[in-house]
C-alpha cells in the first residue's frame, strides 16, 4: 500500500533539509547556510511509534521567482503540496513572520490540506516564547522545534502520527527492499533529470538549460515490467580541478556515495560530444566499485538528423569502450522518449546478471575445455595451468581459480580467461573479479 506523504514546505533557509535528515535519521539531503540549496523534491521513508510514512523535502518557496530555477522550484513545491497527505509548514523563529511566510500560509489555507505549523531554530527560551506570534498565520498552534539539535522533533513526529491517524504495522518491510537501485550519473547537462522525468511521465525533477541544476541525489520509485526500481538522479560530475568548494563539492561527494550504494550505474553521455574521457572516468569509477554498468548516449534525436554526427558518435563509443565490450550501449533521446524504457529493461537484465551464480561442476567443465582449447602459457620454463575453480560470490560475482604457479600468470592470459568466462556464461554489464591461488 502507498504510504502517507508528509511534505516539508517553507521559504528558503528555514531548515527544511535539516529537519528532513533528522526525521529519516541519516544525512541524505545536502545542508548549507547558503539559501536555495535544495531544488528537487527528495523523499524517503521513515517510521515513528511503529508507523511508517514518506517524508518529502522541497526547495524554498519564492513568491516571485527571478529565473527559471526559482520558478521551477516553486512549481515543484506546489506539486508537493497537491500530492501530500499532510504538510509541515516550516518557519524561522529568528526572523519572525515574513511576507513569504504569509503567502505560503494563504496557499496552504486554500489547498484545504492538513497542515502542521512548525517554528524552527527555537533553541533558546526567548525564541521559543516568541513562537506564539506565528498563530497569526491562521494555521493553528505551532510545534516549536530545533531541527539542528533535535529539540521538539519527537513531539512533531508524534503529531504527524496523530493527525494522519496511523496505526502500527508489524508486517511492514524496509523501504526499497528487493528493488534494483539504479543510478543515473554523468557530466552536467547531459539530460539525466529529463530522462527520469520521461520515465515517470511527470515533471518530478527540475530541468533547465543551466548546467548543475541538480545538486542532491534524489531517489524515485518506479515499477517497470513487474520489477521495482529505485531510480537515483545525481548531480553532474565535473573534473576534480573544476569542482569548487561548498555546495558543488558536497554534491560531487554525494554523487560518488550514490555510485557506492547503487546496484546498476547508467553513465549518460551526450551524442553531440560522444563518449568523452570524463565519461570514461565516471564509468571506470563504477567498474572499480564492481557495480553493474551501462552507457546511454542521449540526445540521439539531434545526431540522427546529421549522418556525420551519428557516425562520429558511434565511432567515439567504439574507440572509448575498447576492452569493455561487455558494457551495454544504448542510443536514446530523453527529450522525445526514444528508447528511454529500454534503458530500464537493460538495467533489469544487468541486475539479474550481477546476481547470477555458475554451478561449480559447470565451471570446472568450462576450465577443462579452456585448457584443451588453448595451450596454457609457459613462463620461465614452467607450464602454468589453471587446475580447478569456483564462483565464490555473487552480487557482485567473484571467482577463485586454483593454479600450479599463480604468481607466474600474465595479465594477457587473465584477460583471455575473463573473456572466455563471459563468452560462455554471459555477465553482460557486470565487472568480474578473479582471484588466483596456489592449488
Amino acid at each position: 500500500m502507498k504510504k502517507p506523504v508528509v511534505a516539508i514546505v517553507g521559504r528558503p533557509n528555514v531548515g527544511k533539509s535539516t529537519l528532513f535528515n533528522r526525521m529519516i535519521r541519516r544525512r541524505e539531503a545536502i545542508v548549507d547556510d547558503e539559501p536555495g540549496i535544495t531544488r528537487d523534491r527528495n523523499d524517503a521513508d521513515t517510521d515513528w511509534e511503529g508507523c511508517t510514512f514518506t517524508v518529502e523535502d522541497t526547495g524554498g518557496f519564492i513568491t516571485k521567482g527571478r529565473d527559471d530555477i526559482e520558478k521551477g522550484v516553486t512549481r515543484q513545491v506546489n506539486i508537493a503540496v497537491e500530492e501530500a497527505d499532510l504538510v509541515l509548514f516550516m518557519t524561522d523563529a529568528t526572523t519572525g513572520i515574513t511576507d513569504i511566510d504569509s503567502d505560503v500560509a494563504r496557499l496552504l489555507l486554500r489547498s484545504k490540506k492538513p497542515v502542521i505549523l512548525v517554528v524552527n531554530k527555537a533553541d533558546h527560551p526567548v525564541r521559543a516564547a516568541g513562537a506564539a506570534e506565528f498563530i497569526r498565520l491562521g494555521l493553528g498552534e505551532p510545534v516549536v522545534i530545533s531541527a539542528s539539535n533535535g529539540i521538539g522533533t519527537g513531539d512533531l513526529l508524534s503529531s504527524i502520527v496523530r493527525v494522519l491517524e496511523l496505526k502500527p504495522d508489524p508486517q511492514e518491510t524496509p523501504a526499497g527492499d528487493g528493488a534494483v537501485r539504479f543510478a543515473v550519473v554523468g557530466r552536467p547537462n547531459v539530460g539525466k533529470s529529463t530522462f527520469i522525468n520521461v520515465l515517470l511521465g511527470e515533471e518530478r525533477l527540475l530541468v533547465t538549460e543551466i548546467p548543475g541544476t541538480t545538486r542532491d541525489s534524489v531517489d524515485v520509485g518506479i515499477l517497470c515490467g513487474g520489477e521495482r526500481f529505485v531510480v537515483i538522479d545525481t548531480a553532474g560530475l565535473r573534473r576534480k580541478t573544476k569542482v569548487e568548494k561548498g555546495v558543488e563539492y558536497y554534491s560531487t561527494v554525494r554523487t560518488r556515495q550514490t555510485i557506492e550504494r547503487c546496484d546498476v550505474a547508467c553513465v549518460m553521455a551526450d551524442a553531440a560530444e560522444g563518449v568523452t574521457q570524463q565519461d570514461m572516468g565516471i564509468l571506470g569509477e563504477a567498474i572499480q566499485r564492481r557495480k553493474g554498468v551501462l552507457v546511454a548516449v542521449n540526445k540521439w534525436d539531434i545526431a540522427q538528423d546529421d549522418p556525420e554526427k551519428s557516425r562520429q558518435a558511434k565511432q567515439s563509443v567504439d574507440l572509448r569502450l575498447q576492452g569493455l565490450e561487455y558494457v551495454p550501449v544504448l542510443f536514446i533521446s530523453a527529450k522525445t522518449g526514444f528508447r528511454a524504457v529500454s534503458v530500464l529493461e537493460a538495467a533489469q537484465a544487468v541486475a539479474r546478471e550481477r546476481k547470477k551464480r555458475v554451478p561449480s561442476p559447470a565451471f570446472n567443465r568450462f576450465l577443462e575445455n579452456l585448457n584443451r582449447k588453448m595451450q596454457p602459457p609457459a613462463v620461465l620454463g614452467k607450464r602454468v595451468r589453471i587446475l580447478y575453480g569456483a564462483q565464490v560470490e555473487s552480487d557482485p560475482p567473484k571467482f577463485t581459480l586454483f593454479c600450479n604457479y599463480p604468481e607466474l600468470i600474465k595479465e594477457t592470459y587473465k584477460k583471455f580467461t575473463e573473456n572466455q568466462v563471459r563468452e560462455t556464461f554471459g555477465f553482460q554489464g557486470v565487472p568480474l573479479m578473479f582471484s588466483y591461488r596456489k592449488s
